[in-house]
């Protein structure tokens, strides 16, 4: 990692030296009484020499800015406080390394030829502030992809605590790069010479011009790429994470090491995946307590579930000697066999469509066609029925009843403003109740209304068989019931 840093920094530094060799080198001819004098070997060797020099002392110091953050982070360590900060101002002592590299090579450039230092002073300046503009621009562009693991580990937690060039800037620089400084150099070059202020009116410019637009090209074309990926890459990052989402990792995150715009965006992409996961969570805590089908119908119709009458099937069960196993049995006992109790139930009434109501100590009130409608809700609740008397009579220690009955229910929300409960209310629901308790004394264990029949198909009903009247306890009028077929 610390060569290809330094390696981009060098890259960025010797593309901003082409940049300033457009403006110096052909203006040296024009500005100088001699221009011999500044393409004799002696200068070439100088110029020569200042930008090796110059490039070494870059990626020297590159590598010298870069070695105490990698000590952190080769060795896989949270960085204190103190490492944090050096590492988010990776960036910005970048910046200052080859600003003053480019300012000491143009000085000492100036002190190698004090003779012409009057006609050297101008195109020098233009060409440290030229190409030193360049060579930060693009050694930024060059190191962020290789810089961008050590500052995702360094502001892990922050919302991007590196201040980075923002999108717009990044395109007006890359602009500047490939044709703002170019065009204003040969702007430059046409308006000296035509008014003779620096540039003789008998002198050439094509020789200038020319190489002024080659290097816009060579250095126009790497820029726009550099540039564009520096904006695509995060963003790509964003919609790869994206499509995640959409396959159900709501635990997808996307790193965010920058204060741009794409250090907001990626923050963003964060905070609306941790609302989605925790809207999920709340949906499934939700579903457990009222049911899949109530909680997606709350979420869709928000709190208005005001309920209707509806025509439902509803099977009571309950618990036979709870009392006595509590109290002949250890706590941790009793939880045991309840939590394989209802477990069977839950499951049953969940496999055969419908709801869980509501637990009641050792009893459970399930519902079939609400919230959700259905034709089919008695046979449901009737197959329930059989299937957990043959399912409960293999658990020890557990005996029950079931009940079951039908008809019109009203099925809504009950309760004040701020707390509400999904349930339904009806003789129906009664009637299952009174059965469950007719069904502990009976070898069944199991007993239905005639209401449920009636509503039952018929391939359903060819499994239960009358077994007489019956007065249900706290009912006045008879009730006719239904049990099970041997084996059925």
């Amino acid at each position: 990692m610390a060569f290809r840093y330094a390696a981009g920094l060098a890259g960025g530094h010797l593309l901003g030296t082409a940049d300033s060799a457009a403006i110096v080198v052909p203006l040296h001819g024009q500005f100088a009484d001699d221009a011999q004098a500044y393409f004799a070997p002696r200068s070439l060797v100088i110029v020569a020499v200042i930008v090796v020099v110059g490039t070494i002392a870059v990626s020297a110091g590159g590598i010298a800015n870069l070695v105490p953050v990698l000590r952190w982070f080769v060795r896989g360590q949270r960085p204190d406080p103190d490492q944090r900060r050096t590492a988010t101002r990776l960036l910005g002592r970048q910046s200052a390394i080859l600003a003053a590299v480019w300012a000491a090579s143009g000085i000492t450039y100036l002190l190698f030829n004090l003779d012409g230092l009057a006609a050297l002073a101008i195109p020098t300046l233009l060409a440290v502030v030229f190409g030193g503009t360049a060579a930060a621009f693009l050694s930024l562009l060059l190191t962020q992809r290789s810089l961008r693991p050590i500052l995702l580990a360094a502001t892990q937690g922050s919302e991007g605590a590196v201040i980075a060039p923002r999108v717009l800037t990044r395109l007006v620089g890359m602009w500047l790069l490939s044709s703002g400084l170019p065009c204003l150099a040969i702007v430059g070059l046409v308006l000296t010479r035509s008014n003779g202020w620096i540039i003789q009116k008998n002198g050439s410019v094509e020789m200038p011009i020319l190489v002024v637009t080659l290097v816009a090209i060579l250095i126009g074309l790497p820029a726009m790429i550099l540039t564009s990926r520096s904006i695509s890459d995060p963003i790509r990052e964003v919609v790869d994470a994206m499509a995640q989402v959409e396959r159900g990792r709501i635990d997808t995150v996307v790193g965010v090491y920058e204060k741009s715009e794409i250090g907001l965006l990626q923050s963003g992409f964060n905070r609306m995946v941790t609302g989605i996961g925790e809207r999920d969570r709340l949906r499934d805590l939700f579903g457990r307590y009222v049911g899949t089908d109530v909680a997606l119908r709350a979420i869709k119709e928000g709190t208005s579930l005001s309920g209707d009458v509806r025509d439902a099937a509803i099977l009571f069960i309950d618990l036979v000697g709870s009392t006595t196993l509590a109290a002949s049995q250890p706590p941790q006992e009793v939880a045991r066999v309840l939590n394989d109790f209802f477990r069977i139930v839950v499951d049953a009434v969940d496999d055969h469509h419908g709801l869980i109501n509501k637990f009641q100590g050792d009893a459970a009130l399930a519902i079939f066609g609400a919230p959700l409608a259905s034709e089919g809700a008695a046979s449901d609740a009737l197959v329930t029925a059989r299937t957990l008397r043959d399912q409960l009579k293999r658990l020890p220690m557990v005996d029950f009843g079931i009940g079951v009955s039908a008809g019109p229910v009203f099925a809504g929300n009950i309760g004040a403003e701020n707390r509400y409960e999904y349930t339904v209310v009806g003789d129906a629901v009664n009637e299952a109740a009174r059965l469950a308790d007719f069904a502990k004394t009976l070898d069944q264990r199991v007993v239905c209304s005639a209401a449920a029949i009636d509503r039952a198909d018929l391939a359903e009903c060819r499994h239960w068989v009358s077994d007489g009247e019956t007065t249900l306890r706290g009912r006045a009028e008879t009730t006719t019931v239904f049990t099970p077929m041997g084996n059925s």
